[in-house]
């Protein structure tokens, strides 16, 4: 069938090979462009890894596809999709065209219908008729789909797009349009953990992931600097000098696309396969499939055509990692020893299946590349190390200021000094009614020994008042961009979500009046209306933990620490940013700035220490200067403010309290009581008043009657 090249000018990217170290990473790609049916890969890591750059290398390596000229959905000439809604297609003719692999990238502030598409409107107006707007889901069809920042997309974005990477198809169901498009391509997705994590679930549909970090060999990490610079300084000059590598690694790829085929996955592979997904305790059969597919492609990879253990193994290491989840604090990781010793129990148990033996004939390295590897692979050595991702740099400088604030390696050490003041009996002491007495603790000695925090559990949805307009979320109600339709209006600047139905009924009586006399409607700018959306959003959970030494007990800290990890765990389900800011001894900090990283928030209060006197002033000024600047950097995000304490102040004066309290009163707030004892002074109750807030019982945190105090809180933040 006679074709055409398409020519056009491409932007210049980093080439892949030129790439130093990132072996496990180059790998899952690599696999991943073999056999797209892997599932795609998530790469978690620190900012400035290289992440980005790689990920956009990897598409000038993919094979050139053959499409029917004109097809907005990138159908192959050889065997168009009979559902196309641009078909059906004449293929006989000169009416194909040979394209490069494409590389669409979702931005983080998307919407649905610029991911899997809508209604043209334009044409619906002006014409009168219904056709359909295809998304970036057509657009990535045979090519690869960049996700940057994946953990920051709404969480029904990142369910279409994973659905639509599982069946390799695209159903669209809105706007009056019903369509169905094939959509099948490599899903690369990124992110930085310490803005916060993917839930469970969405992890599980990611077929791979790795973990890059920074190399810390200074050989490495100036070879890094030394090919950035000179890319900078000469990007074509540079891609050329890496151009028989980059040839050599894409014809790789494609012999091992046509070999893949022809590799064999024998009975005693699959059973080692399920022996080892059972021995990790995965949920479901996801991991099963992807392993097996994973192996097969790594065989075909090297240059086999039996799957052995050692493709099973590295299979493995990439597929079970973050499936390996109990609890959303868990940090995704495999144990290469436990795996090691599955691997030998299971081909123990088949006496030593000989179709698990390393394939004779071509060999095995770290990664299970053949001997003959062609220059600048994963194989081959002599261009590994660790990327410094110079390339997004800029942008990663520009959103650490601007973005979650995300926890650095120690907390901040900024305090509010108070006043030495006099001794404060021992808490226990005085909740019983008996014990020694009074002794000074006013000195910020060291922290006691960290009592472990208790069993997390569930607790009753604190919300903030009134209708915000933040982040979207699944905390309290706002003005969003998605949710359900409330009402429409006339846009008081550029056009968001269209309400076409709105937009009809504001047109449609001036139809006569405006010459109207054939098919079509003829719309004003006047007559567009938007839609108004209410749904929930996220908020910015700021916890203040007095940690001095009247909570100092073991069995009351350990209590209060599994209250605020039962708080943090439901931060992490409703899509929170959360801040952690303690007090004891002499003044308070910020152990946590705000961030969407509610592990590291659980990580600080686990090594949260206790002792000392109680400065309550301090720890609600540093709280109020937290929320100024968060309100500076993201004032769309309203704080709810979670004080955990027992009242009691014993550095500084009640004065100090109020006035500290005075410039929280804007701001929604709850206070957490942990008195105990027989005898109880109500100071957590009097602060609450102070912060125009609610007083919850530590015992009544997860009972039906918090729900009601919330809800009956009059105060609008």
């Amino acid at each position: 069938m006679p074709d055409r090249r398409e020519t056009a000018v491409r932007h210049v990217h980093y080439p892949f090979t030129a790439v130093v170290g990132h072996d496990d990473l180059k790998l899952a790609l690599i696999l991943n462009a073999v056999s797209p049916r892997s599932g795609g890969v998530l790469v978690r890591g620190e900012k400035g890894t290289a992440k980005s750059t790689i990920v956009r290398a990897l598409a000038a390596l993919l094979p050139p596809v053959a499409v029917v000229a004109g097809c907005r959905f990138s159908c192959d000439p050889a065997a168009p999709d009979p559902d196309c809604p641009d078909g059906p297609h004449d293929t006989e003719g000169p009416h194909t065209l040979v394209r490069p692999a494409r590389l669409a990238e979702l931005p983080v502030g998307a919407s649905e219908d610029r991911l899997a598409g809508s209604l043209d409107l334009e044409r619906a107006l002006t014409e009168g008729v219904k056709a359909f707007d295809p998304g970036l889901l057509a657009a990535a069809h045979r090519g690869v789909l960049y996700v940057d920042e994946v953990n920051l997309l709404h969480d029904h974005l990142v369910d279409l797009l994973l659905d639509a990477a599982a069946l390799g198809v695209c159903y669209v169901e809105r706007d009056t349009v019903s369509v169905r498009h094939a959509a099948r391509f490599l899903l690369v997705g990124t992110m930085n953990p310490e803005e916060g994590e993917l839930r469970p679930q969405l992890l599980d549909r990611f077929g791979l992931t790795v973990e890059v970090v920074a190399s810390r060999d200074p050989a490495e990490r100036a070879e890094v600097i030394r090919r950035r610079l000179a890319f900078e300084d000469d990007p074509e000059g540079f891609t050329r000098r890496w151009r028989k590598d980059e040839e050599a690694l894409a014809a790789r790829i494609a012999e091992a696309r046509a070999g893949l085929g022809r590799v064999v996955l024998p009975d005693a592979a699959l059973h080692v396969i399920a022996t080892v997904c059972a021995g990790f305790g995965v949920d479901g059969m996801r991991a099963d499939l992807v392993t097996a597919h994973a192996a097969v492609a790594h065989a075909a990879w090297r240059g086999g055509t039996r799957v052995t253990g050692d493709d099973i193994r590295q299979a493995a290491r990439l597929a079970l990692p973050h499936r390996r989840r109990r609890d959303p604090f868990d940090a995704p990781g495999l144990d290469e020893n436990e795996l090691d010793e599955l691997l030998r129990d299971a081909a123990s148990a088949l006496e030593e299946e000989p179709d698990l033996d390393p394939d004779p004939d071509t060999g095995s390295g770290p990664s299970g590349e053949g001997p003959d590897a062609e220059p600048g692979s994963p194989a081959d050595g002599s261009h590994d190390g660790t990327h410094d991702d110079t390339h997004d740099g800029a942008r990663d400088d520009a959103h650490d200021g601007a973005r979650d604030g995300a926890a650095s390696p120690g907390p901040a050490r900024a305090q509010d000094d108070e006043p030495r003041q006099g001794p404060e009996p021992d808490q226990e002491a005085r909740d019983a009614g008996t014990g020694p007495a009074p002794r000074d603790e006013a000195a910020p000695a060291p922290g006691r020994p960290t009592p472990p925090a208790g069993e997390p559990y569930r607790v009753r949805a604190l919300t903030v008042p009134g209708l915000g307009a933040g982040a979207p979320g699944r905390r309290s109600r706002a003005r969003t961009t998605h949710g359900r339709v409330a009402g429409a209006r006339a846009p008081s600047g550029r056009l968001g979500s269209p309400h076409l139905t709105a937009t009809l009924r504001a047109a449609a009586p001036y139809q006569r009046e405006r010459g109207r006399t054939g098919p079509g409607l003829i719309v004003r700018p006047g007559d567009l209306r938007e839609a108004v959306r209410e749904g929930r959003e996220g908020n910015l959970v700021l916890f203040v933990v007095d940690a001095s030494g009247s909570m100092a007990a073991r069995r009351r800290m350990g209590a209060v620490k599994g209250a605020v990890l039962s708080l943090l765990l439901d931060a992490y389900q409703r899509r929170d940013k959360v801040g952690l800011v303690t007090f004891r001894g002499a003044g308070a900090e910020l152990v946590l700035p705000p961030t969407s990283s509610v592990e590291a928030g659980a990580a600080r209060l686990r090594e949260l220490p206790t002792g000392g006197r109680t400065p309550l002033a301090a720890g609600l000024r540093r709280a109020a200067r937290v929320v100024r600047a968060e309100r500076l950097r993201d004032p769309a995000r309203r704080p709810l403010l979670v004080v955990v304490t027992d009242g009691r102040a014993t550095a500084g004066t009640d004065a100090d309290v109020r006035r500290a309290a005075s410039t929280l009163k804007d701001v929604a707030a709850v206070v957490v009581d942990c008195e105990t004892g027989p005898v109880r002074l109500g100071l957590a109750t009097r602060l609450a008043a102070l912060l125009g807030g609610e007083a919850v019982g530590l015992d009544h945190l997860a009972a039906g009657g918090l729900r009601d105090l919330v809800r009956e809180r009059r105060k609008v933040a």
